[in-house]
């Protein structure tokens, strides 16, 4: 029955009669129409009277008995009163293979990498019913990133869902595709959202490098395109993950980034006539973010979903709108920093910041004991750094703060990381391990002298 929901999905979803009406007025990037009998979220052609390069593309974004809104895919240059609007599709679906991998597709699943058509495609739902909560599997095995400081301070579980937030020029970009090139998923799905055109081809070539690439497919749409076309690109990757997912595969969902896509539905909502609330952000906004988010996860009998998720944090404010309604939705947020940056500590990871709400149900006891211990001195060394910096501190006064003093260098050391080195999960929770040891064997020497003196 899994297999066929769906088929029976876009069956229930036919319009098997043709649906036609004519331009009333055209306002920005939408048209009006009068009344038409299709949904929000109808698929509709229209064809210019006065010639043209060819058909425009839209969708129904709102409808009353006044009449009919439609945004379109594409500038509303040439269009006028009077134009043919036809209906295209009533439920939004997308052609989707499994041989997509290596491939660069654009929001409406069409090949931009010029390697030809794709192969087997099938049509997917973009926008399918949520999956029922006792459908999915409890996070249970810990899903290797190859970064350091997130395998062993914030490890992630098959199906979790994590924000990496961060303000812009920090470095989540590079992030997200260190992470996309070195996991041990089986696919990794990218969705470059509103990304500025030069950082596309940048991100592809330099940042996921040819052998990311080889097992990812990346879905991709600029900041010039509509708002819809980010929409689309967003709601598509996330369908062909559910593809690769049902197939049994681990899959790494990879979106950069969520700010950019409610931006966008933000101007959808407010020229579908939504009134604007927090910050000029529609309602629909904050109903979209948990029906996107909550796609992700490991299901029963099937294979997994892990989301990593970029919030670009507007003027470096961890509680505007956006970041403040995804930590809600998420299990578990990366902060990146920009102070930690300035000091080239890469990646910008503030590890007090930050959580991973399943690490603790992935990890062995070994290794959450060997977590704890060294978040404990990096927030013990955090209360003294400025005492520290302005030489106040005296050696011997706590044997905690000595100890955090001195692992230190050490600590950061495993915490950094170049964006071209794969760590091996194993190493990396042995090295944690390792250090936590002696940090207790420091500690343990210590205290005694203390209590002597």
């Amino acid at each position: 029955m899994t297999v066929l929901a769906p088929a029976w999905y876009m069956l229930d979803r036919l319009q098997p009669r043709q649906i036609s009406s004519c331009i009333s007025s055209v306002r920005g990037q939408t048209v009006t129409t009068q009344p038409l009998s299709l949904p929000v979220g109808a698929l509709v052609r229209i064809e210019s009277r006065r010639g043209g390069a060819g058909p425009t593309f839209g969708e129904v974004i709102a409808a009353d008995h006044a009449g009919t809104i439609i945004m379109l895919f594409s500038s509303a240059t040439g269009l006028g009163p009077g134009d043919r609007i036809t209906a295209v599709q009533t439920a939004p679906t997308a052609p989707l293979s499994v041989n997509m991998l290596g491939r660069v597709l654009d929001g409406m699943g069409r090949p931009l990498d010029g390697a030809g058509p794709l192969r087997d495609v099938e049509q997917r739902p973009i926008s399918p019913l949520p999956m029922p909560s006792l459908h999915r599997e409890p996070i249970t095995s810990p899903l290797a990133t190859g970064v350091r400081a997130l395998d062993a301070m914030l490890t992630a579980g098959k199906g979790q869902r994590l924000g990496v937030f961060a303000g812009p020029g920090v470095g989540k970009s590079t992030l997200l595709g260190s992470i996309a090139r070195n996991t041990r998923a089986d696919v990794s799905v990218i969705a470059l959202i509103g990304e500025r055109g030069r950082e596309v081809r940048e991100f592809i070539e330099r940042t996921l490098g040819p052998e990311g690439l080889a097992r990812s497919v990346v879905f991709v749409s600029t900041g010039d395109e509509s708002p819809l076309m980010r929409i689309r690109a967003a709601m598509i990757a996330t369908a062909a993950a559910e593809l690769f997912r049902d197939n049994g595969a681990d899959v790494v969902l990879i979106m950069d980034s969520i700010t950019r896509l409610c931006q966008a539905q933000r101007q959808i909502g407010l020229a579908a006539g939504e009134p604007p609330t927090t910050k000029g952000y529609t309602p629909s906004v904050f109903s979209l973010l948990p029906s996107l988010l909550e796609r992700a996860g490991a299901v029963e009998n099937s294979g997994s979903i892990t989301g990593f998720y970029a919030v670009l944090v507007e003027g470096d404010d961890m509680t505007e709108p956006i970041s403040d309604a995804a930590r809600g939705i998420l299990d578990g947020h990366i902060s990146l920093t920009r102070k930690l940056a300035n000091r080239g500590h890469y990646p910008a990871i503030d590890i007090l910041d930050s959580v991973s709400r399943v690490a603790d149900s992935v990890c062995t006891s070994t290794h959450i004991q060997a977590r704890r211990m060294i978040a404990r001195l990096l927030a013990v060394y955090a209360e003294i750094e400025d005492l520290i910096n302005i030489g106040a501190y005296v050696r011997g006064s706590n044997p905690e703060c000595d100890v955090a003093i001195e692992l230190k260098p050490r600590i950061d050391a495993l915490l950094q990381q170049q964006s071209s080195d794969a760590a091996p999960f194993e190493n990396t929770a042995s090295a944690l391990t390792s250090l936590a040891v002696e940090a207790g064997h420091l500690l343990n020497q210590r205290r005694p002298q203390q209590a002597r003196s």
